[in-house]
């Protein structure tokens, strides 16, 4: 990833970046001043937005009925034409031909109607499922060439923001932008002190009033599907509340300068994760994708401080093979608990736990404490089985959240404001993906992360979604085969330590607390020790010639153990895929072999306690009898 060091000189609508290369005064001096200078001008802003925007927009809007009636009409007259001409297509059967074309006028009216429906068609330019490839193409204009606004409007607010002259800032200045989106444009510059080259971000005149005009009306049409619409069971009010306050504070450079500083400080000392196949021509999209799908899962799920605008626009792959991030005015934050708990859920999904899914749904905050799940469990069965055998290309986010919205609906399930954001994230990196390869398998891509996480992390919640997965109701639950799935997909992230691995359950196993555990490990190590004798035993055998087997086995050519061949498979399978996981962890590096030394002193310590021969024990498990 690439987190360039950003000094910022910011106001309410002027944001200046720069990589910051060395201890440079003078322009330091200057930033720091002209934030200083911006701050008052801004923060008042925001404020008004955080604490109480939907009360502010009701009382500025809806004293004016005429100026709501107008923007009303506009927008109706803009998509309501539009949806005529394509009802008009179908009739005459030109929808195919037409494509193209309309794709283009819907583009236009995006752009004609301002900033709010220019960010919903950057929405839909990553979505392959949802639009032809002719509108992606035509909306992907929407994320970064956009028509401009005046320079002489942009410069003189540069001025106005910063209380100086242009000439007395920048040696140069381009003299038109080099990039414009939907809230503002961007030019390049060189700072006259210290030679710097710097982005210089101006914001679009006007655009508060457009945008509170926009989520006024918005807001007033999800009072009505509250009312009416029985299917949607989330408080659609409370979720346009949350995306207008998050693209308020898009609005406020100051902010944005701050989140830059926080973003980082949290992810710059990250290994940087190059793209590696670099070609003549560019990098290849899938790379891209997924190192975007790495970061954003180390974003939404270590540190919960997360980028909620990845869109191609804000992501750029640099020279060296490196990861972007551009833009940071819309950030979110997922909440401590619920960083687990979508981890543990994933993992109980992808292994159809879904008693463990349905109690995820407390930590999520999806459901209150005195709801029962119970009735939810086979909601989810019928639904996931269903969507985990489906194809590639199915099974993605959209999918999954499509599905679950038209199953459980009909219990009362509130998305929180966090999740929408999480779920733009990733729906938004999935379209890139789905773009790029119609088969890409989002999920698949992320469960890598996702195993390592519960392999490793020492968080109570992991520790225990980790031994529910294990063990269930005092039982081994197809232990084996799970363990080494988990080890084969946690390889595969690139900051797997099988040091780690397991620790947390180890430390519960030794623990006071682990006594249940202890027992049902120490029988499982029995079984262990069993498949590795008698594996060994029938290694031997098979080893001699076939007279030798009848001379030295008394006459008995069929072998040495009395067993049917149902136990006999049984067993050389256990050993064959506990040797197949020991080899997974010494393959791995950091892994030490002396981690494992406790739970051998502990089955050894058993022993002595129950001082029974080796052999009783061995019949006693009813796997074979010598």
């Amino acid at each position: 990833m690439s987190y360039p060091a950003l000094s910022s000189t910011a106001g309410h609508h002027v944001l200046l970046l720069s990589p910051y290369t060395g201890p440079k005064k003078k322009s330091r001096v200057a930033s720091r001043a002209a934030i200083v200078e911006a701050r008052p001008q801004a923060m008042p802003a925001v404020e008004n937005v955080t604490g109480g925007a939907p009360q502010l927009l009701a009382s500025k809007y809806g004293s004016r009925p005429v100026k709501v009636l107008q923007r009303t009409l506009e927008i109706f007259v803009g998509l309501g034409s539009f949806a005529f001409k394509l009802w008009l297509d179908q009739l005459n059967g030109q929808l195919d031909q037409n494509r193209r074309f309309r794709a283009v006028q819907l583009r236009k009216v995006f752009t004609t109607l301002g900033p709010t429906f220019v960010k919903i068609g950057q929405g839909l330019s990553t979505r392959p499922d949802l639009c032809p490839p002719e509108y992606l193409e035509e909306l992907s204009e929407l994320q970064d060439a956009l028509p401009t606004f005046p320079d002489a409007e942009a410069f003189s607010c540069i001025e106005r923001e910063l209380g100086l002259p242009l000439d007395s800032v920048y040696s140069s200045i381009s003299p038109s932008p080099i990039a414009a989106a939907s809230l503002g444009q961007v030019y390049k510059a060189q700072l006259k002190y210290s030679g710097q080259i710097v982005a210089v971000k101006v914001q679009r005149p006007g655009i508060e009033e457009s945008i509170g005009l926009d989520f006024y009306l918005i807001r007033g049409l999800g009072f009505l599907i509250n009312k009416y619409v029985d299917i949607i069971s989330s408080d659609v009010v409370a979720l346009i509340d949350e995306f207008a306050r998050r693209v308020y504070q898009e609005l406020n450079y100051v902010q944005e300068g701050q989140n830059a500083r926080r973003f980082k400080k949290l992810y710059a000392d990250k290994e940087d994760m190059p793209l590696r196949d670099i070609e003549r021509q560019g990098l290849k999209v899938l790379d891209l994708v997924n190192t975007g799908i790495q970061c954003s899962l180390r974003q939404l799920l270590e540190y919960g401080y997360f980028h909620a605008d990845p869109h191609p626009g804000n992501l750029l792959a640099t020279p060296e093979g490196k990861l972007a991030f551009l833009d940071f005015g819309m950030m979110s934050e997922t909440p401590e608990q619920a960083r687990s708990a979508i981890i543990g859920h994933v993992v109980h999904m992808v292994n159809r736990d879904y008693d463990a899914m349905a109690r995820d749904y407390y930590a999520l905050d999806f459901l209150a404490p005195d709801v029962d799940v119970s009735p939810i469990v086979p909601a989810l069965r019928d639904f996931f089985d269903d969507a985990l055998n489906s194809t590639v290309s199915e099974l993605n986010f959209k999918t999954l959240v499509d599905g679950l919205g038209a199953v459980l609906y009909q219990y009362p399930f509130n998305v929180p404001a966090y999740y929408a954001l999480i779920l733009r994230s990733l729906t938004v990196l999935e379209g890139l993906a789905l773009y790029a390869d119609p088969n890409f398998k989002v999920l698949a891509a992320s469960y890598p992360y996702f195993a390592k996480r519960l392999l490793t992390d020492p968080n109570p919640y992991l520790r225990d979604a980790l031994i529910e997965l294990l063990f269930k109701d005092g039982k081994f639950r197809h232990v084996w085969n799970r363990l080494e799935n988990l080890l084969v997909q946690g390889k595969k992230d690139r900051d797997f330590s099988a040091k780690d691995a397991l620790q947390p359950v180890l430390k519960l196993l030794l623990g006071p607390d682990g006594e249940e555990l202890r027992a049902l490990v120490i029988k499982e190590a029995v079984r262990v020790t069993e498949a590795v004798i008698l594996g060994s035993m029938i290694d031997t055998y098979n080893y001699f010639p076939n007279p030798m087997r009848t001379l030295i086995f008394n006459g008995n050519a069929t072998g040495p153990l009395i067993m049917s061949d149902a136990e006999l498979n049984s067993t050389m399978e256990l050993r064959t895929q506990v040797f197949r996981i020991w080899g997974l962890l010494r393959s791995s590096e950091n892994f030490d072999p002396t981690l494992l030394q406790p739970i051998l002193q502990n089955y050894l310590f058993a022993y002595n306690i129950l001082e029974l021969p080796v052999g009783q024990t061995l019949n006693n498990t009813g796997a074979a009898t010598l």
